[in-house]
């Protein structure tokens, strides 16, 4: 069994694979919670942490006196030819997020969208070669930085179920603004790429993908766990190696 850990900007997930299945999922809100729960999972052989903070150094050590753990790194081999340009700084986020959705379409030309803290864009071509994206504010991002640069707009948060195209209020135009808006972005670079790659395959995950799925125009592959199965499948391609 692979235990495969995402700290992510304000949560942890926990995959628990067996070989390419996901058996167990979990959300921790920080890692003591995670390391209490420890126990309650199947037996583990390996693990392999993703991490966009420092919040797994807590932890690690822990989980490596009790099976084999490593980090995932921008030096961890993938089975993605990685074609960024500067690849050392390429979050680790954005590639386990190319690696999942290559895991479900190999061989295709993919657009992974990760609607978390920031959206993200990442390509992936039918020669499984990664070659980049986009990052942009995410939701609630856009919902802060309108009112910490006005002085008038309230700060809200975002609303799962709100749909009007038309705000009739101050706190429907900011949520027409900042989700609608969103998802036009995602529609308008969807369509860039259509232009480019026809056969485009799209994979939408995150924390904040449910905003973007319910106003999309385009056809999409919705999984909330493409990095759990990105990390997974880094940490069994590098255990066949």
């Amino acid at each position: 069994m692979n235990l495969i850990l995402d700290f992510g900007n304000t949560r942890v997930k926990a995959g628990v694979f067996d070989g390419k299945d996901l058996a167990v999922h979990k959300i921790f809100d920080s890692a003591t919670q995670l390391i209490d729960h420890l126990p309650a999972f199947p037996p583990i052989d390996k693990c392999l942490i993703g991490s966009v903070t420092g919040a797994h150094e807590a932890v690690f050590e822990t989980l490596k006196k009790k099976f084999n753990t490593s980090l995932f790194s921008t030096t961890t081999p993938v089975p993605l030819k990685n074609l960024y340009q500067s690849a050392l700084t390429l979050g680790s986020d954005r590639m386990a997020a190319a690696v999942g959705a290559y895991s479900f379409y190999p061989n295709s030309n993919v657009l992974t969208i990760d609607a978390g803290t920031c959206i993200k864009y990442n390509f992936v071509n039918a020669d499984n070669e990664y070659l980049g994206g986009a990052i942009s504010p995410g939701i609630p991002m856009r919902l802060q930085a309108m009112h910490h640069y006005t002085h008038a707009l309230p700060e809200i948060k975002a609303d799962e179920n709100y749909e009007k195209l038309t705000g009739q209020n101050t706190r429907e135009s900011l949520l027409s603004g900042a989700i609608i808006g969103a998802a036009l972005e995602a529609d308008g670079m969807i369509s860039r790429y259509k232009t480019l790659y026809p056969a485009l395959q799209i994979v939408i995950t995150g924390g904040d993908s449910p905003y973007l799925c319910k106003q999309l125009k385009n056809r999409f592959f919705a999984n909330q766990n493409i990095l759990l199965y990105g990390l997974n499948t880094i940490l069994n391609f590098n255990i066949e190696k």
